[in-house]
C-alpha cells in the first residue's frame, strides 16, 4: 500500500524536580572538602560519606580514606562520621582511640536519634521502621538497643513483640518509601491500637519530594530511569516507586554508560531523576547520552519546591588537628 507514512512520535525526556543532592548529603559532601582544605589529607571517613560511588571515589582522589571501622584509624588522626548517623559506642570508641572527630550526621537523622534516647528513657518500647543492616538503622538502634525493635516492612509485622501495649512508638529510618511505610504503620496500629507516632514526620523531606516527583513521571513515562547507587536505601526505594506508581520499566544506574540500548526500544518518554546523594553531573551525564540517541527534547516536571539548608558541623570551625595531637599526646 502506498500513501502517507506516519511520523514517528516526537521523543522526549522527563526530568524530576526535585532530584539529587538534599541538604543533609550536600553538607556531609562539603565537610570532607572543607576538612581536607583546612586540615590537609587523610581525612578519615568512618563508611561511606554517602551512599554513591562517583562522590567516594572523587574524595578518595582529594585525600579522603574510607574505613569501615573506627579501629582502622590511627591515634591522633580526624575521622568524620557518615551522614547516616553513628551509635554512641561509635563516638566512645572514637574517645578511646584519641581521634579528633567530626559528626557529619544528616539534622534530620539526628532529630530521630534524640526521638529514640526521649522514648527510651520514657521507657517506651520503639518499633523502628526500617531495613535491617542498614547504616542509620544501626545508629538510631544504638541509641536504645533495649527498647528498639526493628520492623522491616509490613510483613515483619506478625512478629513484633511489646511489653505493655499501652506504651509503644513508632520510629522510621529517613529514606524509606513513605507509602510502604504508612503501611507498615496501620498494619502495627491493627495490632497495636495505643501506638503513638513521632512528633514530627521521620522519613526526610527530601525523600518524600523525590518519591512525590517520580510518581509523576511515572504516570507519562514508558521508562523511568534512577541515577543512584545500588547501596542507596533512597534511590531503591524510588525504583520501587515508579513501579508501584505505573511506570512500565524502571532500572538504576550509577553513570550513563551503564543503560542498555535495548531499554529505549518502542520508547517515546523517558523519566529521568536521581537519588539525594547524587551529584547533577551525573544526570548530565545520562541526558547527554539520551540527547545522542534521539531524546533531546527535555521537559522538567516540577512536583515541589526545595530551599532547606544545613550549617556545616560546628567541628569545621576548631583546629582539629592540633587537638588531635593534643589527644594523641595525652596518651603517650
Amino acid at each position: 500500500m502506498g500513501g502517507m507514512t506516519a511520523t514517528p512520535p516526537a521523543r522526549r525526556v522527563l526530568l524530576a524536580a526535585p532530584r539529587g543532592y538534599c541538604a543533609g548529603v550536600d553538607r556531609a559532601v562539603i565537610a570532607v572538602e572543607k576538612a581536607l582544605e583546612q586540615y590537609g589529607s587523610p581525612i578519615y571517613v568512618r563508611h561511606e560519606i554517602v551512599h554513591n560511588k562517583y562522590v567516594v571515589q572523587t574524595l578518595e582522589r582529594k585525600g579522603a580514606i574510607f574505613v569501615d571501622e573506627t579501629a582502622e584509624v590511627p591515634e591522633g588522626s580526624i575521622v568524620m562520621f557518615s551522614a547516616h548517623g553513628v551509635a554512641p559506642t561509635v563516638h566512645e570508641e572514637a574517645a578511646e582511640r584519641r581521634l579528633a572527630t567530626i559528626d557529619a550526621t544528616c539534622p534530620l537523622v539526628t532529630k530521630v536519634h534524640k526521638e529514640a534516647v526521649r522514648f527510651a528513657n520514657e521507657d517506651y518500647d520503639i518499633l523502628l521502621i526500617g531495613h535491617e543492616g542498614h547504616e542509620e538503622v544501626i545508629g538510631t538502634s544504638g541509641e536504645a538497643p533495649d527498647h528498639i525493635t526493628l520492623v522491616d516492612g509490613p510483613d515483619d509485622v506478625a512478629n513484633v513483640e511489646v511489653r505493655d501495649e499501652s506504651k509503644v512508638v513508632w520510629l522510621s529510618q529517613t529514606t524509606l518509601s513513605v507509602d510502604e511505610t504508612m503501611e507498615t504503620v496501620d498494619k502495627l496500629k491493627e495490632k497495636f491500637p495505643q501506638l503513638i507516632s513521632p512528633p514530627s514526620d521521620d522519613i526526610c523531606y527530601a525523600t518524600q519530594n523525590r518519591q512525590i516527583a517520580v510518581k509523576k513521571l511515572a504516570e507519562d513515562a514508558e521508562l523511568v530511569i534512577v541515577v543512584g547507587s545500588k547501596n542507596s536505601s533512597n534511590s531503591i526505594r524510588m525504583v520501587e516507586v515508579a513501579l508501584d506508581a505505573g511506570a512500565p520499566v524502571a532500572h538504576l544506574v550509577d553513570f550513563a554508560d551503564e543503560i542498555d540500548e535495548a531499554w529505549l526500544e518502542g520508547v517515546t518518554t523517558v523519566g529521568l531523576t536521581s537519588g539525594a546523594s547524587v551529584p547533577d553531573v551525573l544526570v548530565d551525564g545520562v541526558l547527554e547520552w539520551l540527547a545522542e540517541r534521539g531524546y533531546a527534547d527535555v521537559e522538567t516536571v516540577k512536583t515541589a519546591e526545595e530551599s532547606i539548608t544545613f550549617s556545616l558541623p560546628k567541628e569545621l570551625r576548631r583546629d582539629l588537628r592540633a587537638e588531635a595531637a593534643r589527644l594523641s599526646g595525652e596518651a603517650s
